[in-house]
């Protein structure tokens, strides 16, 4: 029979594997783009969020040509009952076309953003999952790859503007390149679709990004959502999520970090069933989140501070450099990972 000190060492082992070997897992929404780009993109093209939608893409006209009246609903609800309308697919037409239009147009801009830091973040492990549509998080996490650094699994949960499909060989990749079973290029990812009818399952491509998910999501220690707000509209996808992150162990030591704008009161009414105890933190600064403070390490450092009582030292992000400067200081960081294995742990 085990010492207890031979237990103890034993399950602060376990302890720490889970926070090297399991994912951080974060989900993005609109809120992320909107915080990340608050004066809009390289050419002052703003990104808005479902309520502004139809204010900021200009889409009023399209509404108004099909004597359909649009205020006070939401713009997925408003969807959803516009294609039960055989009369009125020429305007879902439409509306996909202007939304596709707009975002295909949005670029980055030069300098670091909140999503190059998030990406930054992150390892090799870990799973970055998006809501969104514009291709803001997919620039950035393409350059952050290209300057040599090992960057996590990327996930878009409702199509992007961005990337493309081959529906054959079930093939994604960025929008125009090539399959590389049948040498065809990628087709654009389908971007709307009736909320009633989300079931994440008849569309193949969006089906495999969100079994990539759940997988991630039964494994992750811990996990960030910045920027969703969890429609009510989109059950299904909440539904998802639960199961995925409790279904399959206790939820004791995981943490759960929320970045959004909303009061501490709204979000803990909205994401209560994801939380165990007092184990989860409401933030409205991307920078004072674990991914900002211990970039790279948010897992080791939330264990040794509340599991093993030991104090850590943030390692903050240098939010206010250039990329030359930013890579010198995140270098390091990924030299230990390689040296200790850490990097390509898969989780």
């Amino acid at each position: 029979m085990s010492s207890p000190d031979e237990f103890s060492v034993t399950k602060e082992q376990e302890i720490r594997q889970l926070a090297m070997l399991r994912p951080h897992v974060v989900i993005v929404g609109a809120g992320a783009s909107v915080a990340s780009f608050p004066r809009g993109d390289r050419n002052g093209r703003m990104l808005p969020v479902m309520d502004n939608l139809v204010e900021v893409l200009q889409l009023r006209n399209l509404f108004e040509k099909h004597g359909v009246k649009h205020e006070g609903i939401g713009f997925e609800t408003l969807y959803a009952e516009l294609y039960e309308d055989e009369k009125l697919r020429p305007l879902c037409t439409g509306l996909e076309e202007r939304i596709s239009e707009y975002f295909q147009q949005v670029e980055i801009v030069d300098d670091p953003t909140i999503y190059d830091h998030l990406v930054l973040s992150l390892r090799k492990k870990d799973v970055l999952a998006s809501f969104n549509w514009d291709p803001l998080l997919l620039q950035a996490y393409l350059r952050v790859g290209h300057k040599g650094f090992h960057v996590p699994r990327l996930i878009f949960l409702h199509g992007n503007v961005g990337i493309g499909f081959c529906e054959k060989d079930r093939q994604l990749g960025v929008k125009g390149r090539l399959c590389t079973e049948c040498r065809k290029s990628l087709a654009p990812s389908k971007l709307l679709y009736p909320v009633t009818k989300k079931d994440y399952q008849s569309d193949p491509m969006i089906k495999g990004q969100w079994d990539e998910l759940l997988a991630a999501m039964k494994r992750a220690f811990m996990i960030t959502i910045f920027g969703y707000s969890a429609p009510k509209t989109d059950v299904g996808a909440i539904d998802l999520l639960l199961n995925a992150w409790k279904g399959e162990r206790e939820r004791e030591l995981e943490q759960v970090e929320i970045i959004d704008i909303k009061t501490e009161e709204e979000l803990r009414r909205t994401w209560e069933p994801f939380i165990f105890s007092h184990h989860y933190e409401t933030l409205t600064d991307f920078y004072e989140s674990y991914l900002a403070r211990h970039p790279r390490r948010s897992g080791e450092a939330y264990m040794n501070q509340f599991i093993e009582g030991k104090f850590t030292e943030d390692n903050p992000l240098p939010k206010s450099v250039g990329f030359e400067e930013l890579e010198k200081w995140a270098q390091p960081l990924q030299h230990r990972e390689t040296l200790a294995g850490y990097s390509m742990f898969s989780g």
